[in-house]
């Protein structure tokens, strides 16, 4: 089995390389999944109104679309909407037991009426109404068992029943027609049914649409294919298509403009074929549809396919002059080049070099040995070069040959008058190719530059020019046998940029950055701007600064929002420019390496990312579109919005100042964006810029008359008309003509009132001055009195002070004096001997003297005076006091300590601390409280 496995191997990825899809081109597809219109994935018909807004019968409800806003409006009894017809002013709908239609109110929101509600006791139970059909003035809803016909004039229902089964009903010219499970095709006249047709063709076969043709009928069967319906007769009507759609199940149908068909299948996307029955198109999920099932087909007014989906809906660009190659598969890869050589396509990208047929809607293939990074393909004298990260190829048809391999080529460039000679910028500088014989060779690297040359220039006298995207623009001089770069010079303006490059334009070297495009002046060697040009990058437009020239001397600049070229005036020097709005978030092209090849003399290819898309300038035109005001919002500061009328002139309070304009163009095209220009007449003077934007607010608006407009153009159209709006924000109450005159006369009186009352307030000022100067003599007064009192205090203060200092040193000598009687009474008793009366009547004396009352007396009279009666306070704080406790007191208050207390009480140390501790009890202090504190406190 191993034996097998490696050959099996190669020859999958030779068959995944030689065959790259099949390489059709398909018109743009653009793709509205549910999570945009934030509504069910199922779309089951679509209609459109005069105002070129589309409508949805959706799996949520009634879908709208007006080319900017998605609005979803839920069916009244919450069921999937089936179907959807624009009959005048009135959109109508039918859904699960329930038909009706829906009118625009005045604040551009749709309001329904139910048509089913007058008829309820008609309908049958678990009716759904899958189809609707107009017919003058009647309208036909459609269900599976019964048709109603609903006269608009006269309000009256009259129904078709069907004991069978109705299939489907059809409107084809004047006529209404339906198909009966087995029965056959039927037509209504006179609101009745009458056989068309029973052929078993038509008994057999579902019929999914019937459309008109010179001679009959033609029928879309739902398997095998199309049949003409002539005078009664059935014949097979072939198509390139059969066989497909045979296996596909065909679900919904569509006949187009150019007279030819849009086939939707269950399971195999959609066919597009021509009248003729050719197949134009086979679009499917991997080639860019968002599901294969398609549901519902419609054709807009602008000839773009609607494909409601059952997973999304998209639409198809059928008109558009642009056409695109997808490569889902990834094998392909990012086209970076592309070339048109002998008939042959080639194109390079960062998988390889491929190649297929121009003519031919065959798969790309392949070249062997080029598999990697292509940088550039270019033609010289019928030779075709590869610009590769391995080096250079040279190619014939689907051979490569590498005839370079030092260093990745980036590019190349002939040298005038030397046809031999090619010049290529490498990873590492510039080398050069000579042709020797027949064949193509590497000669020799330019020595002295070494710097990676992506974009270069070779001018007449063999002066080279050099963008480098990290250290700018090189100058330098090439000598006659193209081996010496001389004179090397390295420009400080203009500067390097990312994504910059470098050209050369009608023999002029130009050079683009962020910050504009710069022309080379050939006589001073400097670059400088070109104010024409560098208007493409202004408005913040810049992306990439890639310079292309194509065959035609058109130069090619790609910005934010569109694709330029600029050609040649016939009539001046200044170039011409030309715009096609094409912005590059949907080109999906690689910056700084956009590429575009000219295939013919309209016909262009533009890389992208995942493939390329081609665009014909000559089709390249663009209708005048009309642009309209979809919705007005108003809201007061912090509270909900509220829509307001866009019929009539709107008239809003003074607080209801933030007012906010949507507006649309229904333009579907992928590639193509409208662009408006708005202007608040009453604020601004002058229109804004043109934005893709699609809404305009304003806040805080102060009170006055305002008109706004706005305008829309695609591309270089001109604006088709002017969307306006006249608005009034009252001013508030208090600021109306009647309140003013009201707070003129006021103010009138005001002033008269002002007046008298200011030359009385001046009067009683002045006499208020005159009292103010008396009372301020009276208070000076009043100040000198309290300031003799504040001395004669200060006086009482300091004879306070002496008093209890003189307490305190009398004090301090009756304490010395019993001191020192104590001492000598001590030394008496010790040195006199016993029974000496002299002695101890002295000693007794001493006694007496060191106990005396007087002494006491006096001391508290001294210290009452001088302390403010403290014993009579403590005395009256605490009756139990003895007068021993308050003699005590006294000494504490003065700060004594139990050992300076003692002699004064003629007592031991020990013995005052006991009253000391008595003392306490008998003021019943608690344990944290202590005692001089205390009585410090008094």
């Amino acid at each position: 089995m191993k034996g097998f496995q490696k050959p099996i191997f190669t020859f999958y990825l030779l068959a995944v390389f030689s065959f790259v899809g099949y390489a059709q081109q398909l018109p743009p597809i653009v793709k509205y999944p549910s999570s945009i219109y934030n509504a069910g994935n199922q779309n089951w018909m679509i209609s459109q109104d005069k105002h070129q807004f589309l409508f949805f019968a959706n799996n949520d409800g009634l879908l709208e679309f007006n080319g900017t806003n998605w609005n979803l409006y839920p069916s009244p009894n919450e069921t999937i909407t089936r179907s959807v017809k624009v009959v005048g002013d009135r959109i109508y709908t039918g859904c699960y037991m329930e038909f009706g239609y829906w009118v625009r109110e005045a604040n551009n929101k749709l309001k329904y009426t139910s048509l089913s509600d007058k008829i309820k006791a008609k309908i049958i139970d678990d009716e759904q109404f899958w189809n609707i059909l107009n017919y003058e003035q009647w309208v036909i809803f459609q269900s599976l068992n019964q048709i109603y016909i609903y006269d608009t004039k006269t309000q009256k229902f009259s129904i078709i029943p069907s004991s069978k089964g109705i299939l489907k009903s059809f409107q084809v010219d004047n006529a209404i027609y339906f198909q009966v499970a087995n029965d056959g095709l039927f037509e209504i006249e006179n609101g009745k049914q009458k056989l068309i047709s029973n052929h078993p063709i038509l008994k057999n076969n579902k019929i999914v649409s019937i459309f008109s043709t010179d001679e009959g009928l033609l029928l879309q069967t739902q398997y095998s294919g199309f049949y003409n319906l002539i005078a009664g007769n059935v014949a097979k009507f072939a198509t390139e298509v059969d066989s497909e759609i045979a296996s596909s199940s065909v679900y919904s149908s569509q006949q187009l403009s150019d007279k030819g068909f849009a086939i939707g299948t269950v399971s195999n996307g959609i066919f597009v074929i021509s009248a003729e029955g050719k197949k134009k198109y086979h679009i499917t999920q991997n080639k860019g549809l968002s599901n294969n099932t398609a549901l519902s087909l419609f054709e807009d007014v602008d000839k773009n396919l609607w494909i409601g989906l059952d997973n999304g809906i998209n639409c198809i660009n059928l008109q558009s002059p642009i056409r695109s190659f997808s490569d889902d598969t990834g094998i392909l890869g990012t086209v970076y080049t592309s070339l048109l050589h002998n008939g042959n396509l080639y194109i390079g990208t960062n998988q390889g070099l491929f190649y297929k047929n121009v003519l031919s809607d065959a798969s790309f293939q392949f070249i062997s040995g080029t598999k990697g990074q292509v940088w550039s393909i270019f033609a010289h004298n019928g030779t075709l070069f590869c610009g590769h990260d391995s080096g250079t190829f040279v190619v014939t048809t689907n051979v490569a040959k590498l005839i370079f391999s030092n260093s990745g080529t980036w590019k190349f460039e002939t040298v005038p008058n030397q046809p031999n000679i090619l010049l290529q910028g490498n990873y590492y500088g510039i080398s050069v190719l000579q042709k020797v014989g027949n064949q193509w060779q590497f000669k020799n690297k330019i020595t002295g530059f070494d710097y990676s040359s992506k974009y270069f220039e070779v001018t007449s006298n063999l002066e080279v020019y050099v963008s480098h995207e990290y250290k700018g623009v090189f100058r330098f001089q090439l000598d006659k046998s193209f081996s010496i770069a001389k004179n090397i010079f390295t420009y400080k303006t203009p500067t390097k940029g990312k994504n910059a490059s470098l050209t050369q334009f009608n023999s002029n070297i130009y050079y683009a950055n962020k910050e504009g495009i710069f022309k080379l002046n050939n006589q001073s060697k400097r670059f400088v701007k070109d104010k024409n040009l560098s208007a493409v990058f202004e408005k913040d437009e810049y992306t990439s600064g890639k310079l292309i020239v194509d065959n035609s001397n058109k130069l090619w600049l790609f910005s934010k929002n569109y694709i330029h070229y600029f050609t040649l005036s016939k009539l001046s020097s200044q170039l011409k420019e030309n715009i096609i709005p094409i912005p590059a978030s949907l080109t999906n092209s690689m910056l700084g390496y956009e590429n575009i090849t000219q295939l013919s003399n309209a016909n262009y290819l533009i890389g992208t990312t995942d493939g390329y898309y081609t665009i014909n300038l000559n089709d390249l035109s663009f209708k005048n579109y009309s642009v309209s005001i979809s919705n007005i919002s108003v809201n007061k500061l912090d509270e909900k919005i509220v829509n307001y009328s866009i019929k009539d002139e709107g008239v809003l309070a003074y607080d209801e100042n933030n007012i906010t304009f949507n507006y649309t163009v229904p333009e579907y095209n992928k590639y193509i964006n409208a662009e408006y220009q708005f202007i608040l007449e009453g604020l601004h003077d002058q229109w804004s810029e043109w934005s893709a934007k699609t809404s305009a607010n304003f806040k805080n608006l102060p009170p006055g008359t305002y008109v706004f407009k706005v305008r829309a153009k695609i591309a270089n159209s001109k604006p088709e008309n002017l969307a306006t709006y006249t608005f009034t924000i009252n001013k508030p109450w208090y600021a109306t003509n009647l309140l003013v005159l009201i707070y003129l006369l006021l103010g009138i009186v005001g002033a008269v009132y002002i007046h008298k009352t200011y030359k009385k307030y001046y009067r009683e000022k002045e006499q208020k001055l005159i009292e103010e100067n008396n009372l301020l003599l009276e208070i000076a007064a009043l100040e000198s009195n309290q300031q003799i009192m504040r001395l004669k205090n200060e006086q009482l203060s300091q004879d306070v002070d002496i008093k209890n200092k003189e307490l305190a040193v009398s004090t301090m000598s009756l304490i010395k004096k019993n001191e020192l009687l104590s001492l000598i009474k001590e030394d008496l008793k010790n040195n006199t001997e016993e029974g000496s009366k002299s002695i101890k009547s002295v000693i007794t004396t001493i006694t007496k003297n060191i106990s005396e009352e007087d002494t006491w007396t006096v001391f508290k009279e001294a210290f009452d005076t001088a302390d403010n009666n403290f014993l009579k306070k403590v005395k009256q704080a605490h009756s139990s006091l003895t007068p021993n406790d308050l003699r005590l007191c006294a000494y504490l208050r003065l700060n004594l300590s139990s050992k300076e207390i003692a002699p004064l009480l003629n007592i031991s140390v020990r013995s005052v601390e006991i009253k000391r501790y008595r003392l306490r009890k008998k003021m019943d202090l608690p344990h944290e409280k202590g005692l001089v504190e205390y009585i410090l406190s008094f």
